[in-house]
């Protein structure tokens, strides 16, 4: 009976993700963030097949000159509301899901398409990893390197999403989430020339036109990583020097305008921020604008007291190199909690 309750309660969940008018039940945050959809694209390829991640799409509630997007990687805990719930511990934060976060990102990007990409991994059902675009330990603690992978799988998996939701947002029947078949030659898997599969991101229909992610100039992106969510960011920095030679990865990487750093944090003992001076040299030079939103709970913790001399080393550092740093510490007066580190999201 209790498989029974769970099986039940999945399927009622994916149905919940796609129908319109996402309700937000978190204190703090104002009632019905709509209407807008949601979209859930299960397990959506990167640069390899066997690399995939699901992929969360709310379109712009307004309309854009040109074709604007916003990128968020979440950190610990944030899941699908509803196992979320069913957690004997992560409940207490399910008004942060993947679901009610679109909501809030969609109020705050109003003109954006908001993607939300679900780590690959989630280990104990609390830590999050994202494997598929830098090396990981068991609880998601990263080792960077310059190899070029988070920036080819990130292209590819949004080359593809793209093409995937433009089909769901064409078609009637979007009210249902749409069915794995990458045999169909309409989901490129490697993430090159969609138009060849037989839909190219240029929608014939402007109201879902999406822009070509390496066409420079075609469409923008806003890169946010929250916590966890933030060692992509910092490995995207560890790879720029090399995205630049790569005629396809450059023009992806010349469309990204600006990354912003939510309280960023995770489990290993250093390397939290970047703080190798010719990495932030390269990363100055691409004109991106920066903004960094930390509170308390990570950057004036005690026992984790390498987080915040990281953070403030970050900052100098790009501002040494000319760079206008949006840094701003919220809550600062309040007592350090992990309430006021996800309350970022409403103070950014």
């Amino acid at each position: 009976m209790r498989t029974l309750r769970r099986a039940l309660s999945s399927a009622r969940s994916l149905l919940l993700r796609t129908m319109a008018g996402v309700f937000s039940m978190c204190a703090g945050v104002s009632g019905v963030y709509g209407p807008h959809s949601l979209f859930t694209l299960p397990s959506v390829p990167g640069a390899e097949p066997e690399r995939c991640n699901d992929v969360l799409v709310c379109p712009p509630r307004t309309g854009a000159q040109r074709p604007q997007h916003v990128v968020y990687f979440p950190g610990d805990v944030q899941n699908y509301r509803d196992t979320m719930a069913d957690h004997s511990e992560n409940f207490r934060w399910k008004c942060w899901s993947l679901e009610d976060i679109s909501a809030i990102l969609s109020e705050r990007f109003p003109a954006s398409y908001i993607w939300i990409i679900k780590p690959s991994r989630m280990h104990l059902h609390k830590f999050s990893c994202y494997d598929n675009f830098v090396s990981s330990n068991m609880f998601g603690a990263p080792k960077h390197s310059a190899e070029l992978g988070a920036f080819r799988h990130l292209y590819s998996l949004l080359v593809n999403a793209f093409t995937m939701a433009q089909n769901v947002l064409l078609s009637e029947s979007n009210k249902y989430i749409i069915a794995r078949d990458y045999s169909h030659p309409m989901y490129p898997t490697n993430g090159h020339h969609p138009e060849e599969g037989g839909v190219s991101c240029f929608s014939k229909d402007p109201a879902v036109h999406l822009g070509v992610p390496s066409v420079k100039g075609s469409l923008a992106f806003t890169v946010i990583g929250f916590s966890k969510g933030c060692v992509v960011l910092n490995q995207l920095l560890h790879e720029m020097q090399e995205a630049k030679k790569d005629k396809e990865i450059g023009s992806f990487l010349a469309n990204i305008e600006s990354m912003y750093w939510l309280d960023g944090g995770h489990s290993g003992g250093s390397n939290t921020w970047v703080t190798c001076p010719n990495i932030l040299k390269v990363f100055a030079h691409t004109g991106i604008a920066v903004h960094t939103h930390v509170t308390p709970y990570q950057v004036h913790d005690s026992m984790r007291s390498w987080i915040g001399e990281e953070h403030g080393k970050f900052t100098e550092l790009l501002k040494g190199y000319n760079v206008t740093v949006d840094d701003q510490l919220h809550f600062a007066y309040e007592t350090p909690s992990l309430d006021n580190h996800f309350r970022v999201h409403e103070v950014f």
